[in-house]
């Protein structure tokens, strides 16, 4: 049933240059998450550890998947058979 009522919409708002670049930051396929051979990997850690976690990967300026891969690949390195 129809009210008679109009309900106008604002148009939609133009978007920042800066927030569509930080947006799109990651786009150059240089991270792992896009790569046909990967498997993910999920495991339970404590809150705790979770913020220790996260704050070593902030600073030093990469994600917490990466700072975890490069500790695994130091921990597992591959080796010739």
């Amino acid at each position: 049933m129809k009210s008679g009522k109009r309900i106008t919409l604002s148009p939609r708002p133009v978007a920042s240059p800066e927030a569509e670049a930080w947006v799109r930051q990651g786009d150059d396929g240089s991270v792992a998450r896009c790569n046909l051979n990967t498997a993910r990997l999920t495991i339970d850690v404590t809150p705790a550890l979770r913020v220790r976690i996260k704050v070593a990967a902030f600073t030093q300026g990469v994600t917490v998947a990466e700072t975890l891969r490069a500790l695994l690949q130091r921990e597992f390195p591959e080796t010739s058979v």
